[in-house]
């Protein structure tokens, strides 16, 4: 019994040592990506391609109902109802720090990265790269990666000027890009769309952090 418990605890030193490498990893890239990152998101902001580009109440909508306390923690959230377990810098960082995500373990990393990228650059440089790489769906004339850019493939204007129900489907759009297509009439997509109305006008509020479908918002 002694050798099983410490061969058990063998075990769990190893796994840690995995875990603190993996996380090591992703921080110290993030920080080596850093700077070519940080230009990117400059050139971004500089087209009126950024959060601030959305105007302020537009901004605050899409940051309800992705990543409610996004202005104020370090990158990693688990408790902000709806929030889920995946925040928007986490998600930068599967998009830009990986060549091939591999859920699970690739976690750990993806966190790390999220990390780096929170130490390095500025919650703006952040949304602006975020949004630029965002996976939006079919499009007219196929798939789109970029907010704005399914904003003027689908209404021919940027996401500040189209109105409320066009602007809160490309919200509604980001949680299965693959299964919603904007302007199909499907019926889970309308009542997504109905779902975040509700929500960013103060009328219910999501269960809890796994909330992200809005089922409080029914």
């Amino acid at each position: 019994m002694k050798k099983f418990f410490v061969a058990l605890g063998i075990i769990f030193m190893l796994l840690l040592a995995v875990c603190g490498g993996l996380f090591g990893y992703g921080y110290m890239d993030a920080i080596a990506d850093a700077d070519r990152l940080r230009a990117r998101a400059e050139a971004l902001i500089a087209s009126g391609f950024g959060g601030s580009s959305l105007g302020e109440e537009r901004y605050r909508q899409l940051l309800m109902v992705q990543d409610p306390h996004f202005e104020h923690h370090n990158g990693v959230d688990i408790t902000t109802p709806g929030a889920g377990v995946t925040t928007i810098s986490q998600s930068l960082a599967k998009r830009v720090g990986f060549q091939k995500f591999t859920p699970g373990i690739g976690k750990i990393r993806q966190t790390g990265y999220a990390l780096g990228l929170e130490s390095r650059l500025n919650k703006e440089q952040i949304m602006a790269l975020w949004l630029d790489t965002l996976e939006m769906g079919q499009g007219p004339k196929g798939w789109v990666t970029g907010f704005h850019q399914m904003s003027e493939a689908l209404f021919g204007a940027p996401p500040s000027v189209i109105n409320e129900d066009q602007y809160l489907s490309l919200v509604a759009v980001l949680i299965a890009p693959g299964r919603f297509q904007i302007g199909s009439g499907n019926e889970a997509l309308v009542n997504r769309v109905g779902r975040i109305r509700r929500l960013v006008k103060g009328d219910c509020v999501p269960l809890d952090n796994a909330d992200v479908w809005l089922e409080g918002c029914k």
